[in-house]
């Protein structure tokens, strides 16, 4: 973690230009021969396990950033990790809900940065399938022993990390892009996206009336920022604690946050997803208003996120049971996370098969 401050313009000017050298360069090596990138494919496609990273390291010696895929950068703190692991199995199911609520759409509102998932048209043509692996993802790396030897966090990260080298290379080629807009899932967005997968939940759980002490919150973002280093994001845009991890989200906002089309039509095509498996007694009005709310209403605008303000009442309502449920007994945390994940899997019975 190596601390830059204060976050300028012009560091992040020059992030925006910057993709992952070391990823990058693999995929143009591997791409350039059909065999390597049938090899490749066949490696992605497979299942996760410990195993498999030392397979992919023999397959395509050389490169550094697959022969350190499991090592820790020197500042990770494995208790720290821990604590942040047990804070995810404890709120999992509202952190789920809260990426696809918040998260998700805070992202879209970069202009520049979704134009990368607009011209893929996955999220807008395959948004349930995309949405899960989103999901499965953070279940993954959120494991208990996620990052021990025998955990899959490590090469779940790897895999991110060559499918975003893979999706600029097609990018860049496909024609479509403007250099106006920066790299393709350059180091800006890229830190944006971690920010709003870890800062940015904690902000709304708190919204929702959780109790999140500082400790934990520290515990959570490190867990973030350790996923963050082995996607490949440069340490500098690291935040080394939480309030530098503010002061990056505000200037990350204030430079890329903008009304445009195709953030409304990827977020449209979120929460016609979000309403069509909703099995709550929730009207749409109360999700999409509850939408609103997290977002701010200024966002919640430029978005197209149209309903009703989310009645006061209800509101009190969310924020007193969440209140209540902080000072539960916590149980055991790997039991939490086993069950917690289960759940979500036989909510999507069609999905883990494809899977």
């Amino acid at each position: 973690m190596i601390d830059h401050y204060p976050y300028s313009n012009e560091l992040l000017d020059h992030k925006r230009l910057s993709g992952d050298p070391q990823a990058d360069d693999f995929i143009r090596q591997v791409f350039s021969d059909s065999v390597k990138k049938q090899q490749l494919q066949q490696w992605m496609a497979a299942h996760s396990d410990a195993a498999q990273l030392k397979l992919l390291a023999i397959a395509f010696p050389g490169f550094a950033f697959i022969e350190k895929a499991t090592e820790l950068p020197s500042w990770a703190q494995p208790r720290l990790m821990k604590a942040g692991a047990i804070f995810y199995a404890r709120h999992s199911e509202i952190i789920m809900s809260l990426l696809g609520l918040l998260s998700l759409p805070y992202c879209y509102n970069a202009a520049n940065g979704a134009m990368v998932l607009y011209l893929s048209e996955l999220i807008r043509k395959q948004t349930t399938k995309r949405l899960y692996d989103t999901a499965v993802f953070v279940w993954e790396v959120m494991g208990p022993d996620a990052f021990s030897s025998y955990g899959n966090a490590y090469e779940e990260i790897l895999k991110v990390r060559i499918m975003h080298a893979a999706v600029r290379y097609y990018t860049l080629q496909s024609g479509q892009w403007d250099d106006t807009w920066g790299l393709p899932i350059n180091q800006e967005d890229m830190a944006g996206t971690n920010l709003s997968f870890s800062l940015i939940v904690i902000r709304g759980l708190r919204m929702l009336g959780y109790s999140v002490s500082q400790e934990e919150q520290a515990a959570f973002m490190h867990i973030w920022a350790v996923v963050g280093y082995f996607s490949g994001l440069d340490e500098d845009l690291i935040p080394e604690n939480s309030k530098r991890a503010q002061q990056l989200d505000t200037i990350i906002k204030q430079r890329q946050f903008s009304v445009s089309a195709h953030g409304q039509e990827l977020t449209h095509s979120l929460t016609d997803h979000i309403l069509s498996v909703n099995k709550s007694k929730a009207t749409a009005n109360d999700i999409l208003g509850l939408m609103r709310y997290l977002l701010g209403k200024e966002i919640a605008d430029m978005l197209a996120i149209e309903a009703p303000e989310l009645p006061a009442y209800k509101l009190t309502l969310i924020k007193t049971l969440n209140l209540l449920k902080s000072f539960k007994p916590q149980g055991d945390p790997k039991q939490n996370y086993r069950t917690a994940y289960a759940t979500f899997k036989t909510k999507n019975p069609e999905l883990v098969k494809r899977n």
